[in-house]
């Protein structure tokens, strides 16, 4: 019976110590890390890998990447996003790595806006604006999660009428797949029970090199002949003049580090690049919108959407963060591509519309795809 006994605690240890093996993931993060609640709803990490090796992790805390495991030009797997390692870290901590944003991603100028002849008061977050759905937008709540596959996770939540001062019921459905041509593919639906604005995005933070390096030696192109120039609150002017002859264009491919720093009255107003363009793919989603090379490990990100703008934010405002393992983020130690509508589009009535009413559909699409240049 004594041996019987130990034979079962034996058993017992070695199940345990598999399990913790299992809790390891490709990027050093564990899931035992992430499983919390989050103002009473529990919270976990979601792994996805397609059949190269790649590897996705996800967290249903404000639908965030934490990591993306992707080879280099030698094979070498490399994280490539930005974010910590433990929920704790996440709540405790303003920011918006990796995060779902909603329900209007970017800013709505001084909070409001009016819509049907009313006007709709939202959460004063930057500068006297409503930045990324106000402090408590979609970054900042626990999604419900369903593991579909391997390869793919849904994420769903209501958004309730007056939630953060927007109108209307919100039901909201993101599907993030790891495929196997190694792209993160973001599909986004949304439907509401009263007319409203709805602008959803992904800010992942990017570092093609590695999470430690800066990316003002990532090489970029973005397929615009146009942007939308900002005030010195970064509120859009209305305008949409053309990029030519400017350190805005980025239509032929450039070193980010050549111009972020010109005395150019844009790139002084956004401290760098912290800007929308207006694509020219006008929707096709086979179209190229924008890619990121690194010189340092040959790792490409081309980025692919049916939203009619992109915001490149080229880090100006990191500051020595301590992310994921210990590694510090610094100043311009990352990169962001938000496919979206423009901001501010509630108050700019020329601009594409942002509005969602009942009966109707909305429907956004990205796509990180990863691959080498040799």
């Amino acid at each position: 019976m004594k041996k019987l006994c130990l034979a079962v605690m034996a058993m017992v240890v070695l199940l345990s110590c598999s399990e913790k093996k299992e809790e390891a993931t490709l990027s050093g993060l564990k899931k035992t890390d992430f499983i919390s609640e989050v103002e009473g709803k529990p919270t976990a990490l979601y792994v996805l890998k397609n059949k190269n090796g790649v590897e996705a992790c996800i967290t249903n805390y404000g639908g965030r990447l934490v990591s993306l495991m992707v080879p280099d030009r030698d094979g070498k797997l490399t994280d490539v996003v930005l974010g910590y390692d433990n929920i704790a870290q996440y709540v405790n901590t303003d920011g918006n790595y990796g995060a779902l944003i909603g329900r209007y991603g970017n800013r709505i100028a001084q909070g409001k806006f009016t819509l049907n002849g009313t006007e709709y008061t939202l959460p004063q977050n930057n500068n006297g604006h409503c930045l990324h759905g106000g402090p408590k937008g979609y970054h900042t709540l626990v999604w419900n999660a369903k593991q579909l596959n391997d390869q793919a996770l849904e994420l769903t939540y209501l958004s309730p009428d007056g939630e953060a001062g927007f109108p209307g019921n919100v039901n909201i459905k993101v599907v993030y797949t790891l495929t196997d041509d190694n792209a993160v593919d973001i599909a986004y639906e949304a439907t509401t029970d009263k007319p409203t604005v709805i602008n959803l995005t992904n800010h992942s933070y990017f570092n093609l090199s590695g999470t430690t390096a800066s990316i003002v030696d990532h090489v970029i192109s973005i397929n615009a002949d146009t942007y939308t120039p900002v005030d010195s609150l970064l509120i859009p002017t209305g305008e949409l003049p053309s990029v030519e002859g400017t350190p805005m264009d980025l239509r032929a491919p450039i070193v980010i580090g050549d111009h972020i720093n010109d005395d150019f009255d844009q790139l002084v107003k956004g401290k760098g690049y912290d800007h929308n363009w207006v694509l020219n793919t006008k929707g096709n989603i086979s179209g190229i919108a924008a890619k990121v090379i690194s010189p340092k490990t040959g790792i490409s990100l081309e980025v692919y959407t049916n939203e009619p703008g992109l915001q490149f934010y080229s880090g100006n405002f990191m500051t020595e963060d301590k992310g994921k393992l210990g590694a510090i983020y610094n100043h311009r130690g990352a990169l962001c591509l938000e496919t979206q509508h423009y901001p501010d589009s509630p108050n700019h009535p020329d601009f594409p519309t942002t509005t969602v009413n009942p009966g109707e559909t909305y429907k956004s699409h990205c796509i990180y795809k990863l691959t080498v240049e040799k």
